[in-house]
């Protein structure tokens, strides 16, 4: 190493091959839990990915997006997370038992956030994430590992494609 280069930050990185390990291991917490949803909600955009495969390995057919936009970059947030369109059709999820699924909870915000939604509709849910922060200012129901670093997923690894849409036209 050159005394003009830095060493990089230590992260914890997630593969494609332990992220299906790591799904599979979340969706058993739950069952051994005893809790079994009827919907799973995934915290677009790091949930999609572990809410379709934590749908799958329960068994879940029901399956609803919730859009949450908070971090801008490494380590930037806006002031509050905020819910983007398009808005999950929520009107028949009272009496529903609901799995929200999200990457990380790293502030725990984007978490809080839609537990009160889900809350405020009536519902009963639980919160699932791959990955639990301990300056989270929530506590997943369910984490499949504590982490204080930050963690490169295999899905977000990459920068976006070349010319692909990264920010609003003028």
């Amino acid at each position: 190493m050159s005394e003009l280069s830095t060493p990089s930050p230590a992260r914890e990185v997630l593969t494609w091959e332990t992220f299906g390990v790591a799904s599979r291991e979340l969706a058993e917490k739950v069952v051994a839990s005893g809790f079994l949803p009827d919907v799973v909600v995934a915290v677009a955009r790091g949930g999609l990915l572990p809410g379709g495969a934590v749908a799958y390995a329960l068994g879940t057919k029901g399956v609803g997006t919730l859009n949450v936009e908070f971090y801008t970059d490494i380590g930037e947030t806006l002031p509050d997370p905020r819910v983007l369109p398009p808005l999950m059709d929520t009107s028949e999820l009272p009496g529903s038992k609901v799995l929200v699924v999200d990457d990380v909870a790293d502030s725990g915000r984007t978490l809080e956030l839609v537990m009160r939604m889900m809350a405020a509709k009536g519902v009963e849910a639980r919160s699932a994430v791959l990955y639990s922060k301990p300056r989270s200012i929530v506590t997943p129901d369910y984490s499949w590992k504590d982490t204080d670093l930050w963690i490169t997923f295999p899905w977000s690894a990459q920068p976006p494609v070349e010319g692909a849409h990264t920010a609003a036209p003028e």
